[in-house]
């Protein structure tokens, strides 16, 4: 992929290569393409995240919701997308311990039961040992302070994605559009 090819494509063609950067969310692609053409994969990157940020409190819930739980059903069933599975094979989370496995599906569990979406962790940028100390410390966040970080992670995981669509070197240290995917503050809905 080149950014060459990306600024010359229709809609249609822009959404099928990039539709799933945002896991199972096409309509991220779909309002990113007015923004295009796109100086580069940064600013690629930086309208799919406006779009998210600009998204409404329900559509960023749909986003969230759209994630599969760490190592659980969706990874056990194979029912995740490719970058997924990548993605928990770079933690080991397709290799865990039962003890392990048990450990994190309580913590899934908990999770989604205080704040209704799934724990969302760029887990290209930590250890199985790390993602589980992050799991706990977060299980003690409000709602909008989590919604806030999921939104972050996934600002991260989405950079990582374009990066090696586009064949860049990963900057794991970089918190890529951090600060333009925020939560909504008040609710809207989506009708």
């Amino acid at each position: 992929m080149d950014l060459a090819t990306t600024n010359h494509m229709n809609s249609a063609a822009f959404v099928a290569t990039f539709g799933g950067v945002f896991e199972h969310s096409s309509w991220v692609a779909e309002r990113a393409y007015a923004a295009s053409p796109f100086a580069s994969v940064d600013a690629l990157h930086q309208a799919m995240a406006a779009a998210v940020a600009n998204a409404t409190r329900d559509e960023q819930l749909m986003l969230l919701r759209a994630h599969p739980d760490l190592a659980g059903e969706e990874a056990r069933a194979g029912r995740m997308t490719n970058a997924s599975v990548a993605e928990q094979a770079y933690a080991a989370l397709d290799r865990l311990t039962s003890g392990e496995a048990s450990r994190i599906a309580d913590l899934n569990a908990a999770y989604r039961a205080r704040y209704g979406f799934p724990f969302i962790v760029a887990v290209r940028n930590h250890t199985k040992e790390s993602i589980l100390r992050e799991f706990e410390r977060r299980l003690e966040s409000d709602g909008e302070s989590e919604l806030a970080a999921n939104l972050e992670q996934i600002a991260t995981i989405t950079r990582l994605r374009l990066a090696k669509l586009f064949q860049q070197e990963e900057q794991r240290s970089q918190p890529c559009g951090v600060t333009t995917m925020k939560a909504h503050n008040r609710s809207r809905s989506t009708a």
